[in-house]
């Protein structure tokens, strides 16, 4: 029997040929039996026939497949051993005549016995064996590892019999292959092959394709041949080129036809497409087909905006499968030969006209698109949108900007859109419409932006005085006018006289408003006249005869021959003294001149630009930076006065720059009359000059988002929202991020300020005569109030600084309840619990005795008393006392303890009662103030006494009484989202973090540009989330609805956090390279100080200015920040070259370069 089995493994074969048929069985199989009998069989043949490749019967291959494919373990370690003793006795490199060996197993006896050195060197065999088995077993499976120019980094294989220590890895050095060959590397990508083997399942496959990897993978192409070059997975040349190919058949699912109406995911289930919707075509079948069904469509519906777009839209999707230039030019021809029919057909279409003019954009030059923009504005001239528009483009071309240029365009679009507003108001009054016309009040409303615009544009290009004076003026016009019949020309000269009058203008101490001092000034013109003809009819005497004046006779000598002769000496007289204020001007000039060579200055170099101290420059832009913010307020022409002697004086001659005069402003004068156009005017006036004020208007509006693109700095109220970034960094202990207010340097100038809130006081004082009872104005003048008074530092006082004024206007009318309730909670706001109770008691026990249209306001003081109580120290019993005596409809009593059951059910029913009434008011449209605070009263409620879901299901049932495109629009159902998202995250402990996740995304749908929500975005991702998701929101959103305040949130979470360099500089890159964003000054001036202060990189920082003051080259502050931020990386020459163009783009300059000169030589 062991002879048997002696011979047996003497004739088994050692080696095969074919490695893809390893043995791995130690048995024998069908196949090595009949090698061996065959091998037998031939003994005596020559020694270079023995293999037994040679002899053995082919047709048993595919039989040895079929079994091998049944078996997949790698091989054993016995049969690895047995392998290792047949190398070690053959070797391999040469052939030796084939011989058999017994493998001969020790006993336990003679192991146990064995020397300390024996076990040394059989652990050291062993482990070296189990590293060669490890090494073949990979090459059987498909390694790398001896493969192509280059080893693989991969740690291990999914299949490989190691396993890691750990189930996962961090990457903290990340993948150097990423950037040798932009991408990831192939060789580390794991490779499938589909095999078309019947009755083969997924575990064969696996099977096949581990065994079959090593005859067919990819590698690096500098070790594939031409065969396998061509092939490869999807990237290589092969698929590319062939999906490049237009005659490539592809199968595509089509929609079925309203499909779009039941379904309202983005995706197409698989099991409701009908077999008759896939369709095979090619792309050109595609292109066709489509060309075809947008001709029918637009013969069938010509007057369809939409489909006009659309198919406008497929034309950029053919030109981006062109590769050539001229197939692509074609192309945009089509498609503005496809908008200039399109917009014959629909003249008053205001998408397809802009549509159109951008597709000229991209083919013509500037001069012909200026032209085109004329003659579109010119048949549209009350279009504002259109205004808006061309004055965005206009505005971002560098090489034809100009101050005086783009002022021009201004005035044309303010008088093109006011005399739109005159006609259509005419034909209201003619048509007996009612004069609350909605497409006025837009017009208005649109008028009103374009004029905000303009302020905004002269602020920035270093015009302060004159954007001051302009609000002054159209304030005065619009909201101060008399009450007269007059017509527009006889409107402008009554207001030049007031203009030119030294009568004081909105803003400034002892203002009365034109209509008010019109009056006092007719009633001092009478009273002067009675004055006059009461002294004449006390006068005694007759008439005397015609007298010559004294002067006239001594100079004529009481000779009238002599009068030509004393003209022509007048004007000898009036020569002499022109010619010697000429030589006093050189000789002062030729004074001034030596006297700054004396000091070292040259002046001739100075004046050729070689100014080459860089730091002369830094000096000059701080200086400009100051007098920027001291010299906001125009001034008096009396302060240009000349002296009595006639010496000029440098002062006078800078105050008469700061004159403003009638010319200046009248071309931009208009009348408004609608009372929301007025109402947005003052509001936005107040915002403009830094003031608080409530959100009066939704985010979603026109107006909210040109304010957001035209920022050149943060505003109060965004800071205090991107603050909350800085309180998540100190919660992380993390002191590696930053902030965009640090980045700006957004540290404005308090004596600055606190004029300015002076002056915001004054005026929102005045205005509040033409608005009685606003609460958000009355608010704006306490905090205006409060900052004057405290200097900007309201924080260091712990008395109310607004209470005088606030008592004051209490006196002046008694039944102004929002006010007390504004008052109050000034009051609170520094502590004043007590008196802020005193105040809103007050105001709850008064509401009974007011008339019905001011008891209707009572709902919003009792919202305000709850959330104060509230916010103090959790006061709930308070709280639901007050609630509750608005719910049960009673009367107010003062708060003598927690209510009774009895009470609270009432409450109860009486909410249910007055949220009918809320739904029926909703459905009908009527959405305001008070209703919006009774819902929110009532989810208050519910959530003190049934608890946060009950609270919660009040605003969900709210929601669900407006419908989605009346949402979109509304500030108070805004505010009313902003509230629910508040009380989401009091409860966020016990609530799911998915609840709150939807809330945010679905309010995020219906007001993308909300700052608030995504505060609540951030804070909840930072508590239940990763980074990584609140980076794919923030991708998601970002390129969707283009807004900076998305970018500027977007960025503060990844600068707090000390984010990567990377994704910081792909985001800012993302958001300038849309046409809209790229004329916001704020993204690049945050761009140029993240590359500066943060980043380190000057030269990045340089380029990006260049870029930035071509896209912007308005924006004095821009140019400025280049002086201050890069004056180490730029020459003199350079800078000095800057400002010369400054200069030609004229932008207001206040500091000449001699005086920086001067003073530097004077301190030296």
């Amino acid at each position: 029997m062991e002879e048997k089995q002696k011979s047996g493994e003497e004739d088994e074969p050692k080696a095969s040929l074919f490695p893809l048929l390893p043995i791995s069985n130690p048995k024998p199989s069908l196949t090595t039996t009949a090698i061996s009998s065959t091998s037998t069989a031939t003994s005596n043949q020559p020694q270079w026939l023995c293999n037994s490749s040679f002899t053995a019967d082919l047709s048993l291959i595919n039989d040895a497949v079929s079994r091998f494919n049944s078996q997949p373990e790698p091989p054993s370690e016995d049969e690895e051993e047995a392998e290792e003793e047949h190398e070690r006795s053959h070797g391999r490199s040469e052939p030796k005549p084939s011989q058999s060996y017994e493998q001969l197993e020790s006993s336990e006896s003679d192991r146990a016995s064995g020397s300390d050195g024996r076990e040394r060197r059989s652990k050291k065999k062993k482990r070296s064996r189990k590293k060669r088995k490890s090494e073949r077993y990979d090459e059987r499976s498909g390694g790398f590892d001896d493969y192509g120019s280059r080893r693989s980094n991969v740690r291990a294989w999914a299949d490989s019999d190691r396993k890691p220590s750990k189930e996962y890895f961090f990457d903290s050095r990340g993948d150097r292959d990423n950037l040798v060959f932009g991408s990831l590397y192939r060789m580390d990508v794991a490779r499938y092959k589909p095999v078309e083997s019947p009755g083969l399942g997924f575990q064969g496959f696996g099977r096949w394709n581990r065994r079959g990897s090593t005859m067919d993978r990819d590698d690096d192409v500098d070790a594939l041949d031409n065969k396998l070059k061509s092939g490869g997975r999807y990237w290589s040349a092969k698929y590319m080129a062939l999906e490049s190919q237009k005659n490539l058949k592809r199968v595509r699912v089509l929609v079925p036809k309203g499909f779009s109406e039941t379904v309202s995911d983005d995706f197409v289930p698989l099991s409701d497409v009908e077999a008759s919707s896939l369709v095979e075509e090619s792309w050109e079948d595609e292109v066709l087909r489509k060309t075809r069904e947008f001709n029918k469509l637009t013969r069938e519906r010509p007057n369809d905006e939409k489909t006009w777009l659309e198919f406008a839209e497929f034309q950029d999707k053919v030109a981006s499968m062109q590769s050539q230039k001229g197939a692509r030019l074609q192309t945009l021809e089509k498609k503005i030969s496809i908008l200039e029919k399109a917009a014959e057909l629909n003249p008053d279409s205001e998408e397809l006209l802009l549509c159109l003019l951008k597709a000229y954009q991209r083919r013509d030059g500037t001069d012909v698109l200026i032209g085109r923009w004329e003659k579109i504005l010119m048949q549209n001239s009350g279009n504002y949108k259109l205004w808006r528009e061309f004055l965005y483009f206009f505005q971002g071309e560098f090489s034809m900007f100009k101050v005086s240029e783009m002022r021009k365009m201004y005035s044309n679009a303010i008088q093109a859109l006011s005399a739109a507003c005159s006609k259509h108001s005419r034909q209201v009054h003619q048509a007996a419409k009612p004069p609350l016309d909605s497409s006025l009040v837009q017009l208005e409303l649109g008028l009103v932006d374009i004029f905000i615009n303009l302020c905004r544009f002269e602020w920035q290009a270093g015009y302060q005085e004159l954007a001051t004076a302009l609000f002054q003026a159209e304030m005065e016009y619009s909201l101060f006018s008399p009450s007269l019949l007059l017509t527009e020309q006889s409107k402008q000269r009554l207001f030049e006289h007031f203009w030119n009058s030294d009568g004081a203008r909105v803003g400034e101490e002892g203002a009365l408003g034109w209509c008010t001092w019109l009056e006092k000034e007719e009633e001092n013109r009478q009273r002067i006249i009675r004055e006059e003809a009461t002294a004449d009819a006390e006068e005694e005497g007759g008439w005397t005869g015609w007298s010559e004046p004294l002067a006239k006779n001594k100079i004529s000598g009481g000779n009238p021959e002599n009068q030509p002769n004393i003209d022509m000496e007048v004007e000898e007289m009036q020569t002499e003294l022109e010619a010697a204020e000429a030589d006093n001007d050189s000789n002062q000039e030729d004074d001034n001149e030596a006297l700054l060579k004396k000091l070292g200055i040259d002046v001739d170099a100075a004046s050729g630009g070689e100014v080459k101290d860089a730091s002369t420059w830094t000096k000059w832009s701080e200086e400009e930076l100051l007098r920027d913010h001291d010299q906001w307020m125009p001034i008096r022409a009396k302060s240009g006065v000349l002296p009595a002697d006639g010496t000029p004086d440098p002062e006078a001659d800078e105050h008469l720059l700061r004159v403003i005069l009638y010319e200046d402003v009248n071309e931009f004068l208009f009348s408004l009359s609608s009372f929301e156009a007025r109402l947005s005017l003052l509001f936005q006036f107040v915002d403009f000059f830094g003031g608080k004020i409530s959100q009066w208007i939704c985010t979603n509006s026109s107006s909210w988002i040109e304010k957001t693109l035209s920022l050149d700095e943060l505003p109060d109220s965004l800071l205090q929202i991107l603050r909350k970034f800085d309180d998540l960094r100190k919660l992380n202990n993390s002191s590696s991020g930053s902030s965009l207010e640090f980045l700006l340097g957004n540290v404005n100038n308090i004596s600055q300020r606190t004029e300015m809130m002076k002056f915001l006081r004054n005026a929102t004082l005045l205005c509040l005569t033409a608005f009685p009872r606003n609460h958000i104005l009355e608010e704006a003048a306490l905090v205006a109030e409060e900052l004057f008074v405290t200097k900007m530092n309201s924080s260091s006082c712990s008395v109310t600084p607004s209470r005088a004024l606030a008592k004051q206007l209490l006196k002046s009318d008694r039944q102004d309840i929002l006010f007390c309730g504004v008052y109050a909670r000034r009051e609170a706001s520094y502590g004043n619990i007590d008196h802020a109770r005193r105040v809103f008691d007050m105001a709850l026990l008064s509401v009974e005795g007011l008339p019905l249209e001011l008891k209707s306001n009572a709902p919003l003081i009792y919202l305000w008393y709850a959330e104060m109580e509230l916010a103090n120290d959790n006061s709930s019993s308070h709280a639901m006392h007050i609630l509750s005596c608005l719910g049960n409809g009673a009367a107010y009593g003062t708060f003598k303890g927690q209510p009774s059951s009895l009470q609270l059910l009432r409450a109860h029913q009486g909410f249910k009662e007055k949220l009918r009434t809320v739904r029926s008011s909703w459905v009908r449209g009527v959405i305001d103030d008070q209703s919006v605070s009774l819902v929110c009263s009532a989810a208050l409620f519910e959530e003190l006494t049934s608890g946060r879901k009950a609270g919660i299901e009040v605003l969900d049932q709210a929601f669900a009484m407006v419908l989605p495109e009346r949402m979109r629009c509304s500030s108070q159902i805004e505010f009313l989202f902003n509230f629910y998202v508040s009380m989401l995250q009091r409860h966020l402990d016990h609530l799911n973090p998915s609840k709150c996740w939807e809330s945010i995304f679905q309010g995020l749908q219906i007001f993308p540009f909300n700052p608030e929500l995504f505060s609540a975005l951030v804070r909840i991702g930072h508590l239940y989330s990763t980074p990584n998701k609140l980076r794919r929101i923030f991708d998601e959103f970002c390129p969707k609805k283009q807004s900076v305040v998305v970018w500027l949130f977007a960025l503060s979470f990844e600068i707090s956090r000390g984010g990567s360099q990377y994704r910081i500089h792909g985001l800012f890159e993302r958001a300038l390279a849309n046409d809209k964003m790229r004329n916001s000054v704020l993204l690049w001036r945050c761009y140029i100080a993240y590359e500066t202060n943060i980043a380190c990189d000057p030269h990045a920082a340089r380029r990006i200015f260049f870029r930035a003051i071509h896209a912007c080259p308005w924006s004095k502050r821009l140019w400025v920040d280049g002086f201050i931020k890069l004056g180490s990386i730029l020459s003199g020459k350079e800078l000095s070259d800057l400002q010369e163009v400054m200069r030609d783009k004229e932008l207001n300059l206040r500091t000449d370069i001699y005086e920086i000169l001067l003073r530097d030589e004077l301190v030296s």
